[in-house]
């Protein structure tokens, strides 16, 4: 069985901001759209802003090794070519990393390389690459 892509519909606080960071800052190809909604390709993901003026982030964060997490948070696995090529482009675009770019567990199960950034309307997002895509779901 091939993988297949995911749908993760969100809130955003404003649609031509979403427009500007996923299409713009992140490189998502755009999709269908109306008024209350944009359609995103996030490396082969259906992502869907949804218009919702009164978004607000939940501000919850959980301790992962040694930096505070945010939850809920959404992203993809990437090539560790790919994580290194998002990361340069986050960066140069000035967004603000939450937990900048590093390498998480080195030398443990599950070594991976990881960044958080939120997008404008304040909903977190991790990206994360592994050298060994079979420490994915490593214990």
């Amino acid at each position: 069985m091939s993988l297949r892509p995911f749908h993760l519909a969100f809130p955003v606080h404003d649609l031509a901001a979403a427009r500007a960071f996923y299409g713009g800052t992140m490189g998502c190809a755009e999709g269908r759209s109306s008024e209350t909604w944009i359609d995103f390709d996030l490396f082969g993901h259906q992502i869907v802003a949804h218009l919702d003026p009164a978004a607000t982030p939940v501000a919850v964060a959980n301790a992962v090794d040694g930096h505070d997490v945010p939850v809920p948070h959404f992203g993809v696995v990437l090539t560790p070519a790919q994580w290194d090529v998002l990361a340069t482009r986050v960066a140069a675009a000035g967004v603000a990393f939450g937990i900048a770019p590093h390498t998480r567990f080195r030398g443990q199960v599950g070594e991976q390389s990881t960044m958080f950034f939120r997008d404008p309307s304040g909903n977190a997002l991790e990206f994360k690459a592994f050298a060994d895509d079979g420490m994915l779901f490593a214990r």
